[in-house]
């Protein structure tokens, strides 16, 4: 890779230069008298790209986006108005195959060096993908088995499922292209414009398929990009039971918690699967329920299963425009939400001053409402709560907070990686949230880690919880309580 951008928009059809071979990734060779050729930015593995597959690109760009265009001004006015994306790429790979024929033939025709038909189908390949996919980030969320993606300039490094990190070949020839895909990928992200450049550095998105972007440039030495996958869109506490989150028992637990309209907080690190426990724990809500879920970036995806969920209103923050003006927060949508007649309000991720509005939703007759909460442990839950409710224009005393709190949750549940396993998740924590006392937060440690980190009975529940389960299906003798625990006054 020759040269850095800081955000500069490149020119529409940039020549790319050579890629540097990854470490360990050998150059692939290429025809007969070609040297030096390196992996291709953009292109599938095996492909290579210098000035001749660099020059077919651009010709390809520019075919495509004149005569696709003539196509389109053609329907309109023989009446076609509607043309789907299948349509559109069916027709793009037609005049795809056309230009690179002519191409072919020119090549021949002056003496020129004619690009290998392979190397030809990769270009054309590419080229769709930039102009109705993700570039050379198609390839990455083809494949199931890839979790998250983190991109630092040409360095892209995957962790898989099963806990592996790998580094693997560049995705775009500069920081320059970039920078330009993420500006292309979130304009067309959803609701609304979400900028990146040097005035907004810093950009969250959806891409279409459910996975979450954030991206940073300016700030950072070089633009870099993080993806984030959820591997289970629709997830059921059944499924999360089969892939080893928990046992029987914390399942039959926790889906009694969402029936009895217990108020429940999903706690974890980083990318701990807390998004796909809220979806299996959300599986659980009766069809006949109207949801109104609160998000930063819409990643929970309650709204795409109407058999499951047919009433569900999905609600986005939105970023200021250029101006400064139009934002919209997580806490003013929770006060939105509660004006739109919900059974639950579900806050896909607590990060700031929603935490208030939140806990209103959850003790004024939103009963079974739900969130997630960046935590270490399920202790440690309430001292983030009182320093996120600080930040409101409410400014409760840490008394007042806490006895919000305690009057709204129900129960904390916390995601762990078990000790040993790579890759694996599971409940290690259950508090159920007790009350208040003055700086503290009472609760009981219902399931505790065990020595591997998993969840094992720990403080029996109150009578009066049990009752509640109970009514709600859940058979406490199927609740073997092998452990002790103690209760906790938690808080900062």
């Amino acid at each position: 890779m020759t040269g850095r951008s800081e955000g500069t928009s490149p020119s529409p059809d940039p020549v790319a230069a050579p890629a540097r071979p990854l470490d360990g990734v050998p150059a692939v060779a290429g025809a007969p008298g070609d040297r030096g050729h390196s992996l291709v930015p953009g292109l599938r593995a095996g492909s290579y790209e210098d000035a001749r597959t660099g020059r077919l690109r651009r010709r390809l760009r520019h075919e495509l986006s004149t005569r696709l265009a003539e196509h389109i001004r053609a329907n309109e006015a023989a009446g076609k108005v509607s043309w789907t994306e299948d349509e559109r790429r069916a027709e793009a790979s037609a005049i795809l195959a056309d230009a690179a024929e002519e191409h072919a033939r020119e090549q021949l025709a002056s003496g020129g060096h004619v690009v290998p038909p392979h190397v030809e189908q990769q270009v054309i390949a590419a080229v769709l993908d930039e102009v109705f996919g993700l570039a050379g980030l198609e390839p990455l969320l083809r494949d199931p088995d890839i979790e998250n993606i983190n991109i630092n300039g040409d360095r892209v490094f995957v962790r898989r499922s099963d806990g592996r990190r790998e580094r693997l070949p560049a995705v775009v020839a500069s920081d320059a292209e970039l920078v330009q895909l993420i500006r292309d990928l979130a304009a067309r992200s959803g609701v609304e414009e979400r900028r990146f450049d040097r005035g907004s550095p810093g950009v969250s998105f959806q891409l279409p398929g459910g996975e979450r972007v954030f991206a940073a440039m300016a700030v950072t030495a070089r633009p870099s990009v993080s993806i984030r996958r959820h591997r289970y869109k629709s997830v059921s506490l059944a499924e999360l039971r089969r892939l080893g989150t928990f046992d029987r028992e914390l399942e039959a637990f926790l889906g009694a918690t969402v029936k009895a309209r217990k108020n429940v907080l999903v706690t974890g690190g980083t990318a701990i699967g807390k998004t796909t426990l809220l979806r299996a724990l959300a599986s659980e809500i009766p069809p006949w329920e109207r949801l109104i879920t609160i998000e930063d970036v819409f990643e929970l995806g309650l709204d795409a299963d109407i058999d499951v969920h047919p009433d569900v209103v999905a609600m986005q923050a939105r970023e200021a425009n250029i101006e400064g003006q139009g934002a919209i927060s997580q806490a003013e949508l929770v006060r939105w939400a509660l004006r739109m007649s919900p059974d639950r309000v579900i806050v896909g991720e607590v990060r700031g001053p929603e935490v208030i509005p939140m806990c209103n939703a959850m003790s004024q007759g939103n009963d079974g409402s739900m969130g997630t909460l960046h935590a270490s442990t399920s202790r440690g839950a309430f001292t983030r709560l009182a320093a996120y409710a600080v930040q409101g224009p409410e400014r409760l005393p840490l008394d007042a907070t806490n006895l919000l709190v305690a009057s709204a949750l129900d129960f904390v549940v916390h995601l762990e990686r078990p000790r040993g396993e790579p890759g694996k998740r599971v409940v290690s924590s259950v508090r159920e949230v007790i009350d208040a006392d003055g700086q503290q937060i009472v609760s009981n440690e219902v399931y505790r880690p065990g020595t591997d980190l998993r969840a094992v009975p720990g403080v029996p529940l109150r009578a009066e919880t049990l009752d509640d389960l109970v009514i709600a299906g859940f058979d406490p003798e199927r609740w073997a309580r092998t452990g002790s625990g103690h209760s906790d006054q938690g808080g900062p």
